[in-house]
């Protein structure tokens, strides 16, 4: 295995072993915090333009299975991981991680520390990146004995930014035919069974499960970067999803009739995303119920007034607590964010639900002005943990 170089926009750079494809990738650098879910993390949009540092250790051994993908492809731009198993032990395993990653084109690296990594992320904030492998490693010097980057390639890594991300991973999704998400029905493609809707001994994805109810009610999915669980949690509780893409109007979504409307997670700055918050505003006038999740969480806050910004290294694991603002109880739930909605700036009509146990930042709303409620954090989360999927319960209820 080749030699692979990690260079932070600081200057700092990191030696490991090349993983994935050779080449050059530039990205946000990020890490997440979860010891499992590895494959959900990598195929879930919301990481799109994001080089994804793994702080669990040992990444890769349980190998790939497609049917827990989030959608069809990999969406990160780099991958970081202090250990890859290259001999995954699986009963469902259907190839190494290693070998899914060139697969997908993803540039990786190993064998670097990543505790030093999280740590400076941690200290600084997240900051851009680039993975060098193969001829590209050339272009790094020696000085002093010490790896230095060419003020060519640090300029190159500064001028990066995350822009246009629900429009481009909607591009990107329609350049694939037959893509796993789309513009279908995401029940077309999508695993299931009864444990919490993720996949378990499934090899392949497939189409609707013959065991799940006859649909109750219809909900229109606006995919932002929808995960494919989302639609697995309403449907296996009776609703028929209808996906429309993120430019659609509310005047379109409305004609739909639908008994209620899901703001999926997605990814980028919520801020940017002008056209589709002022669709959003027109549709709380219809008073259909509406539930956010993630980036529609924060575009809804933002159409009904509120502001968002960034916070220092995000929420990304498996593991962050939040609170019930009303009946007090903790939750341990999955988080994959860099932005949060300002709880100060919400109007009297938005009641804060939940907290971030950790640092004390918003979590949930509940408006009391229209049948509406959002959360920054993933009820669907398919990797775990499973504590907050009766959220989707709730929107059922508000469909009644």
């Amino acid at each position: 295995m080749s030699k692979a170089y990690l260079i932070l926009a600081d200057g700092t750079v990191f030696e490991g072993t090349s993983i994935g494809a050779e080449g050059k990738t530039i990205g946000e650098t990020v890490f997440t915090t979860g010891m499992t879910g590895y494959i959900e993390t990598l195929t879930d949009p919301s990481y799109f333009g994001q080089i994804v540092t793994q702080t669990f250790p040992l990444i890769g051994n349980y190998g790939v299975e497609s049917g827990d993908f989030e959608s069809k492809k990999s969406w990160v731009r780099g991958y970081i991981v202090r250990e890859l198993c290259d001999k995954p032990s699986n009963f469902r395993c259907e190839d190494g991680l290693s070998a899914f990653l060139k697969d997908q084109n993803i540039v990786g690296i190993c064998g670097i520390d990543t505790r030093k990594l999280t740590k400076i992320l941690r200290e600084a904030g997240v900051m851009n990146g680039m993975i060098l492998s193969g001829d590209e490693s050339e272009k790094l010097k020696t000085e002093n004995g010490k790896l230095v980057a060419e003020n060519s390639l640090l300029e190159e890594i500064r001028a990066y930014k995350i822009e246009k991300a629900v429009e481009s991973v909607q591009s990107l999704c329609n350049e694939n035919d037959g893509d796993f998400k789309g513009q279908r029905p995401l029940g077309e493609g999508v695993a299931e069974n009864a444990n919490g809707g993720c996949s378990e001994g499934e090899t392949s994805p497939k189409i609707a499960n013959s065991s799940s109810p006859a649909p109750k009610f219809s909900v229109v999915l606006f995919d932002f970067g929808a995960k494919a669980n989302i639609e697995r949690e309403l449907e296996k509780r009776g609703c028929k999803v209808t996906v429309v893409p993120f430019d659609t109007t509310a005047q379109k979504v409305i004609e739909l009739n639908p008994d209620g409307i899901m703001l999926s997670n997605g990814p980028g700055d919520p801020a940017e995303n002008v056209n589709i918050i002022e669709e959003i505003r027109k549709l709380c006038e219809s008073r259909i119920p509406i539930f956010g999740i993630c980036l529609g969480h924060q575009m809804l806050a933002l159409a009904r007034g509120a502001k968002t910004s960034k916070l220092k290294y995000g929420h990304r694991g498996g593991n962050h607590p939040v609170k019930d603002l009303e009946s007090g109880r903790v939750f341990i739930t999955s988080q994959n964010h860099g932005y949060a909605v300002e709880s100060e700036t919400l109007p009297d009509y938005a009641k804060l639900s939940f907290v971030n146990a950790n640092d004390n930042t918003c979590e949930g709303v509940t408006y009391t002005d229209i049948p509406a409620f959002s959360v920054q954090f993933h009820p669907e989360a398919c990797g775990g943990p499973h504590d907050t999927n009766f959220l989707f319960d709730k929107f059922i209820e508000m469909m009644r």
